[in-house]
């Protein structure tokens, strides 16, 4: 047994996220709710948040600074979890968000950035917002980051 947190991982981003999707509901005047989204034969995902009126899909992602490489991965993995969803079930269409509450961990998938990976999210579009978290909370993710390791 360790004492060790799963990288990318934790109490706090939990917390971080579900803090994260409030903040974008109150700016947009919906509330959103964790929904397990389940297809005929038995696939199925988890999705952050989720607005059925209007219909409205979100990933957040509390991480604090840069991203490393495989934290890159989980994120694009994201947005392309927001694709399959919004067309497996949302046939007339939703709003996709892939949600951040810091500049730096989101810079690479914003338009400005010029990468494939921003490129996709807006020919799939996908929005990138940014919501900011109190302070106290986003001391806690960075203490949880300082914490986790690979």
């Amino acid at each position: 047994m360790t004492d060790q947190i799963e990288a990318g991982d934790s109490a706090e981003q939990r917390k971080a996220e579900t803090a994260m999707l409030e903040l974008l509901g109150r700016e947009l005047g919906i509330h959103f709710s964790k929904q397990r989204l389940k297809v005929e034969g038995g696939a199925a995902t988890e999705i952050d948040g989720v607005c059925s009126d209007p219909p409205t899909l979100v990933e957040a992602w509390a991480h604090q600074g840069s991203p490393k490489s495989a934290q890159k991965q989980k994120v694009t993995s994201d947005a392309f979890k927001l694709a399959w969803a919004a067309a497996a079930f949302c046939p007339q269409g939703a709003r996709k968000i892939l949600l951040f509450s810091d500049p730096a961990a989101a810079k690479q998938w914003r338009p400005e950035a010029r990468s494939w990976m921003a490129v996709a999210l807006v020919h799939f579009g996908i929005e990138v917002r940014l919501v900011e978290l109190p302070p106290t909370l986003r001391d806690e993710v960075v203490a949880a980051q300082l914490r986790q390791t690979r």
